[in-house]
């Protein structure tokens, strides 16, 4: 399988500390790297993390709070400086525009890569050209327009070799096998399903500055890897819901509610020392895999089932 992991870049939420950067995750699935909510100094710390700026196929924002994109104009022009040779989309709640624009054009510099925005109107899936997955935008609640994006790979077919061997399907009639469905083999018809089984495709889900709203049990429906926000403790569960924000524990009574294979707690506040009562706060209610995120993890994403 391609390789897929998740690579943290920052994980505080509207203050850096000298543990935490901004927010700043980079999604690997195969060929494509997709950079959700760049917030300041994701440049250096893509550095730290080996990543270079032509791992950036997508850009996705979920909303225009300072924390999740002011990092934008300096990866805009970095893709640029080095003259990738992929155009970049990238994804944004519509009526930011203005906001989008001022960022992308905050200082001059050479045009060499075709940025492509997606300017996200509402709910549904976006456009995601040559894509291994699909993407949808679903709305979260905050007191700007604010989308959670969950990518899903088509379902397929997982072959298996002593059904392959059996039937006399070898070498380049495998290939013909899975594009066709069938191919003939010594005067016999083999199709697909006598020599596979159903594979689910995985699932991602990525959910930031949110109090709890009827999107995201839709957003995390039963996805591989869900990274969501935890701003707060539960004793501060009052803030949370007048800035719009999680609390860990109500992010991990999320993620069990929807059967979340695992989860990834991030966006923390900076009033919180240390993370061990989120972590404390967390398991009570979600007993899966559980990673309370630090700056340069690198999160493999869960075997298939």
């Amino acid at each position: 399988m391609s390789q897929r992991e998740l690579v943290v870049l920052g994980t505080a939420s509207q203050v850096p500390t000298r543990q935490r950067n901004h927010n700043g995750y980079l999604l690997r699935w195969g060929g494509e790297g997709v950079l959700f909510d760049p917030g300041e100094g994701i440049q250096r710390q893509m550095t730290f993390a080996g990543l270079a700026a032509s791992d950036i196929t997508r850009i996705a924002l979920t909303h225009f709070h300072g924390d999740h994109c002011l990092g934008l104009p300096g990866i805009v022009q970095r893709v640029n400086l080095d003259r990738v040779a992929h155009p970049v989309d990238i994804y944004y709640p519509a009526s930011g525009q203005m906001y989008f624009d001022r960022l992308c054009e905050a200082t001059p510099y050479h045009r060499t890569v075709a940025l492509r925005p997606r300017p996200v109107t509402g709910p549904g899936p976006l456009d995601a050209p040559a894509a291994p997955f699909g993407i949808e935008a679903v709305p979260l609640s905050h007191p700007i327009d604010t989308f959670g994006y969950r990518l899903t790979e088509p379902a397929g077919h997982r072959m298996m070799p002593h059904r392959l061997d059996a039937l006399g399907v070898r070498g380049p009639r495998i290939g013909e096998l899975q594009r066709h469905g069938s191919v003939r083999v010594d005067g016999r018809t083999v199709t697909l399903d006598e020599v596979s089984e159903p594979r689910r495709g995985q699932s991602f889900a990525f959910a930031m500055d949110t109090r709890i709203c009827p999107g995201l049990p839709a957003l995390a429906s039963g996805v591989d890897l869900l990274v969501i926000e935890a701003t707060f403790l539960d004793a501060d569960a009052h803030l949370a819901e007048e800035y719009g924000h999680l609390t860990a524990g109500q992010a991990a009574r999320i993620a069990a509610e929807a059967g979340v294979g695992t989860l990834v707690l991030t966006h923390f506040s900076q009033r919180y020392r240390t993370l061990e009562a989120h972590h404390a706060e967390a398991v009570r209610y979600f007993s899966g895999p559980l990673v309370i995120a630090e700056d340069l993890d690198r999160i493999p994403f869960p075997p298939r089932p």
